[in-house]
This record gives structure tokens, sequence and C-alpha cells, in this order.
């Protein structure tokens, strides 16, 4: 079966709201074996919505849209698809007596054009929300099937998992299975490079290289008649890709590098504390993601002056004066005098220039330095980051945490 997502709403188009209702449903679609061929995005508009149903039903068995299933008159995907399908709408009295009652509970007046919501062909699959006044539905007609759900995520994603999938399941031939690698410290080019020849030669598995804020994601998905022959098939590819990028994959699925660096910390039973200047606390902001670092994470200092580094963290003068405070001088005196006043075992700290000022031929905007300090010995990276001041600031947030992950594997 191919599916298409439509979205229909003018506050998408003008970018008002970020669809991420397309992401979820791709996502489930693809758990249950539909393949997703497109995703469109049309506004409150009569004949546009009617064109967007042609051209999707021209291309896909399955169009499942969000949005537009309100009151107001430019609400138009339910009576849009009713005229795509030639089909005469009454009212489906069930749901206009659970839209009443909504209001009812909520002491709230209902008007009129709420009565709009209660509208469906006859032979229409009722989709009753649990989490709103507007109902869905499933028309199927021809051999075409369109799934009417409504915009706002915490009504759309309880319709879809409670009345659409148990619907679909009838149309499996099959699951797509996937598995997420999360991949940092080497860049996109050269992580696709380690494994050209997999991605020359794929077929079932098949793996798929992304980057994403300062990471490389590998999606290995595989099709299967079961979720466990799919994983049974994507074993031998995983393993390989393990092989050849070992401690740069650093989780899988959903995980964040805050969170895997956090449980070694715990686990470890290890206490960290934080100094920093150009990242402006974005370090210690990631640490304290992870549920229960409260038991690793000591203390953390924002010490963006000159005099904040003296006074907070005991860096010399001296040091400041002949070396400036961006260099790998300060940032070991910063992870040292950190660790020393928050008595922990571990001590980081950055320093650099997030621009778009400040750089010069010697310091350009981008360098950063990050300081480790471990039990007794001090260390130094240098980072060389490019892109907006916000980017400068994640990346080296992002490479100091991989750096620590790294040294206490």
């Amino acid at each position: 079966m191919r599916a298409e997502i439509l979205a229909v709403g003018t506050e998408i188009l003008l970018g008002d709201i970020v669809n991420t209702n397309a992401q979820y449903l791709s996502k489930r679609l693809a758990d249950l074996g539909i393949s997703v061929y497109h995703q469109s995005v049309v506004g409150d508009n009569p004949q546009r919505l009617l064109e967007a149903y042609r051209l999707a039903f021209s291309r896909a068995d399955l169009v499942i849209t969000t949005g537009g299933l309100g009151p107001t008159k430019d609400d138009l995907t339910k009576e849009i698809a009713f005229e795509y399908f030639g089909k005469q709408s009454v009212v489906h009295e069930p749901s206009l007596k659970i839209i009443k009652d909504y209001f009812k509970a909520m002491n709230r007046i209902m008007v009129k054009s709420n009565e709009k919501q209660a509208y469906f062909p006859v032979d229409a699959l009722i989709l009753p929300n649990n989490n709103g006044t507007a109902p869905g539905c499933i028309i199927e007609e021809s051999g075409k099937i369109v799934a009417l759900l409504p915009g706002p995520p915490r009504e759309m994603k309880p319709m879809f998992e409670e009345a659409v999938v148990p619907y679909l399941q009838k149309f499996q031939d099959g699951v797509l299975v996937s598995k997420v690698l999360r991949v940092i410290g080497v860049g996109e080019s050269s992580a696709e490079k380690m494994i050209e020849d997999l991605l020359d030669n794929q077929s079932n598995p098949t793996v798929a290289p992304y980057a994403k804020n300062g990471e490389m994601i590998f999606r290995i998905t595989a099709k299967a008649n079961t979720k466990e022959q799919g994983i049974k098939l994507m074993e031998p590819m995983e393993a390989e890709i393990r092989s050849r990028l070992g401690s740069n994959i650093y989780g899988e699925g959903d995980i964040t590098l805050e969170n895997v660096l956090g449980k070694i910390l715990v686990d470890k039973k290890l206490t960290i504390a934080t100094a920093e200047s150009c990242t402006g606390g974005m370090v210690a902001a990631k640490l304290i993601n992870y549920p229960g670092i409260s038991s690793a994470f000591m203390d953390g200092v924002v010490t963006y002056s000159n005099e904040a580094k003296i006074n907070r963290l005991g860096v010399s003068i001296e040091t400041l004066e002949k070396y400036g405070a961006v260099s790998s001088e300060v940032a070991a005196e910063m992870a040292q005098g950190i660790a020393k006043t928050a008595g922990t075992n571990i001590g980081i700290s950055t320093t650099g220039i997030a621009g778009p000022d400040g750089g010069s031929v010697e310091k350009p905007v981008g360098l950063v330095y990050v300081g480790l300090y471990i039990n007794g010995e001090v260390k130094t990276k240098m980072l060389k980051l490019s892109g907006n001041r916000q980017k400068i600031r994640e990346g080296a947030t992002m490479q100091l945490l991989d750096w620590v992950r790294r040294e206490l594997l």
C-alpha cells in the first residue's frame, strides 16, 4: 500500500507552526509496513484542496489528512473530501451528542457552527475524538482510502493509534523495522566513506545516513514478515557498522549524548563540575537533562569575564595577560579551578570566540578551547568551529561532552 500525508492549514505554509504530524505519521506508517512516498501541505482554499486530493490519489492508495476539521468556514478538509468522492453528508447523531456533552462538561455554550463537525457520509467510519470536539473519519471508495484526522497533535496521535492503526492492520503485507545508530566525532563525508561499500551494495536491509545537530545518524531498515525477522535481518549490518565506527557510535534510538554521559558518570560514581565562558551554561544545561545527575553534577559556573575567571576559578592574571582568555592555558586553569573549588573528580571548561565579532587573524571566530581535569591530570583541546554564534556554542558543547565520554569509556 502506498500512502500520502496531506497537511491542511495555511498556518503551516506561513511557517507559524511546524508540521510535526507528518513526521509522526511517517514513522508509524513505516512501522505498519506502509510506504509513504509523498508529503504535501495545502492551505485552507477549496480549489487548491480539491486539486491536492486529486494529485494525492493519482499516486497513492491511502491519503491521511491532518487539520481542517474545526467548526469555522475555512475548515474544509472533510467537505472537500466528501466532494471528491461524490458523497453527501448527514448529521451523525452519536457524534453530535458527544460534542454537546463536551461543551456541557466544560460549562460552555455550544454555538451552531460546531454542529458542522458532526456531519459525515452514512457509509463513513467515524473516528471518535477523546481529546477534542472534532471527530475524524475514514472513507473507502473504489480502492482508495482517506483518513481525516484533526490537526492538534494531542488529538491526532491518540485518534491514529486508537482507530486508524487497527483499521490499517488488515492491509499489512509485512513490516518495516528500523534501528538508529547515533555517531559523533566523525564528519558526514568521513562517516559515509567508512561504510561506502555497504551503502553501494545495500538491498534489504538498507542504510540511510544523515547529519543532524552536530552528529551523524545511520538508520538501518529491514522489510520482513514480522518484527522479529526484521531484527534478525538487521543484526549483521549493525554489527559491521559498529565494527567500523567503534566508539564514534555513542548510542542508539532516541538516546542523547548527555544522557549517555550522565549514565556513565552516575554508574561510575564520579562527580563533575563545569566552568563555561563562550558556551554560557549550555554544557551544564545539557548535563542536567539526565534524570539522577544530581549525584554526579556538583557545580556549574559561567565565568564570562576575566575578573570572574580570576575570582571564581583562580585563573592567574599572568596567564590571562600572557596567553589571553581564549587559550589552552586558560582552559586548563578553568577546568582545574572548578574541580578544586567544587571538590569533584572532574572539571570541564570552555573558552572561545562565538562571534559574530571579536575574532582576529590569530584567533578567528569559531576558535574554542575546552579543558578537562580528571583526578589530578589536566588536558585541553583546540576546536575550530564554523557557523553562527548559536551553532558554534552548540558545537563546542557537544564536542566537549563527547570528549569526556570517550575519556571515561
